[in-house]
């Protein structure tokens, strides 16, 4: 009888396939980000920190759960390290208050002997981020104290994009508690000693955790007076961090009354924000409807019907129609109805600043309609009290140049003057000369954006090595890219 031996080979090469296919586990996944760390440090290269550390943290971040948490410190941090038993111990109170099963802790068997202090504070942040998704921010914030105390004794550029995140999270639990006024003395001193360091990405992390400590506490002021004198680097490390800073940069000129500044600022940061931040850019979004809303402009409507934001924006989409229309008692319903939305957004100031805008696009529209009406008609249309409010306002109208008529106070009416050609004015100038500056800012940004490598100028021959590293590098990117994003 004769036996058909090939089929083995074949069964073997097909489960040797099924192997090499199965999913890599969180465990894996962490070893291989440790693995990159001590690599970076090797190197001495901090570019793989910035780009492939946050972005294989930021994938595997939803996998996170108090077992593997816990295998992942057995297996990186030594025994004898006081940060492995109270990093342990707090992901085990988060385990006990959340009833999460700890069945996979015994899976982990190897032990470190020694470890880096990079990747010590790596498995700060883990523990950071593990306890924030699950809502834990008390124990947050203790584990958050120590790993500020902790990264404050290294000086290390090694260590500048892993404390900045540990930075980042440290504000967001003490936000999160609602003690952030407590921690601006903190951040003040970290943010002078980044400074000195010349911790770049330190600088700008801890430099928009102090906007948002400022501008929490309605403190404008003050957060100008530190923007200002604060030192900034002429090109931004970290493109996220940029983008919160226009961010924040745009609220502050809102509040200045500097309405073509904060909207140019809110434009750029709604512009570079990822298509998949729906927070941030849902926040952007409504400031920068408002500041449009202040400088005379109407917002499109396909603004308000982005994916994933139509419902968020419909508040302020009702108040836009009210402004468009000109219509006082429409506009004072609406601001009326969504007061507490306001207020939850910090935008109830900018809707008070609305009411003259209401009423001058409501003037407008009647000067345009009307060749010649009387003052208690319009007090009647724009909802005033009486003829002699509607004479004042109209009369500070034609002073402003938002309408072109007379007022003639005997007869008590107002008469449109007739409306001259736009195109013989400066106005279609003006219009084409901002489209092309917006342009050009966008081409010198993209100028400066550009960065090359200290010897891009040599031409090498690519290694089959390198070659391989770097399409793996471009695939995980395009990975990323499709994943969520922690940073917003």
């Amino acid at each position: 009888m004769e036996v058909d031996k090939p089929d083995a080979p074949k069964a073997n090469g097909a489960e040797a396939a099924t192997t090499a296919a199965a999913p890599a586990t969180v465990g894996d996944k962490l070893k291989s980000v440790v693995a990159l760390v001590e690599k970076s440090v090797k190197a001495k290269d901090t570019r793989l920190l910035i780009g492939r550390l946050l972005r294989q943290t930021a994938s595997v971040r939803k996998q996170l759960t108090a077992a593997n948490v816990k295998a992942f410190l057995r297996q990186t941090l030594p025994a004898d390290l006081e940060s492995r038993a109270f990093l342990t111990s707090q992901v085990e109170q988060a385990a006990a208050s959340s009833m999460e099963s700890d069945e996979a802790t015994a899976s982990a068997s190897c032990e470190a002997t020694s470890v880096l202090p990079e990747v010590e504070l790596y498995a700060y942040l883990i523990v950071l981020l593990f306890l924030s998704d699950v809502k834990e921010f008390k124990l947050a914030r203790t584990v958050a104290d120590a790993a500020v105390a902790r990264a404050g004794q290294f000086n290390r550029r090694t260590l500048d994009v892993i404390a900045a995140r540990i930075y980042f999270y440290y504000g967001f639990a003490y936000e999160q508690t609602g003690e952030l006024e407590s921690i601006r003395s903190s951040l003040l001193a970290l943010h002078r000693t980044a400074v000195l360091r010349h911790d770049a990405i330190g600088q700008e992390t801890l430099m928009n955790l102090l906007l948002r400590n400022y501008l929490h506490h309605n403190l404008y002021d003050q957060a100008e007076k530190f923007r200002s004198k604060a030192q900034k680097a002429d090109q931004w490390r970290s493109g996220q961090q940029y983008c919160r800073y226009l961010y924040y940069l745009g609220r502050i000129r809102t509040i200045q009354l500097e309405y073509a500044e904060a909207k140019d600022c809110l434009q750029q940061s709604l512009r570079r924000a990822p298509a998949i931040a729906h927070g941030f850019r849902i926040t952007v979004s409504k400031w920068l409807i408002l500041v449009r809303l202040l400088l005379g402009e109407i917002p499109d409507r396909t603004e308000f019907a982005q994916p994933g934001m139509s419902a968020a924006l419909e508040p302020y989409f009702e108040l836009t129609q009210a402004v468009k229309a000109g219509d006082m008692r429409a506009f004072k319903q609406v601001a009326e109805r969504f007061h507490e939305l306001f207020l939850a957004d910090a935008t109830h100031n900018l809707i008070t600043r609305l009411h003259q805008n209401v009423i001058r696009i409501g003037l407008r529209r009647i000067n345009l309609a009307y060749s010649r009406i009387s003052l208690a008609e319009i007090a009647a249309k724009l909802h005033l009290n009486n003829a002699e409010d509607a004479e004042y306002i109209v009369a500070k109208a034609i002073r402003d140049g938002g309408i072109d008529a007379i007022i003639d106070h005997d007869g008590a009416f107002m008469a449109s003057r007739e409306r001259p050609d736009v195109y013989s004015t400066a106005e279609p100038q003006a219009a084409f000369h901002a489209r092309i500056a917006f342009c050009l800012d966008l081409h010198n940004e993209a100028i400066k954006a550009m960065r090359f490598e200290p010897d891009a100028h040599r031409r090498k021959q690519e290694t089959s090595e390198a070659r391989q590293e770097r399409l793996a590098a471009e695939q995980e990117l395009a990975k990323a890219l499709e994943e969520d994003e922690d940073e917003f």
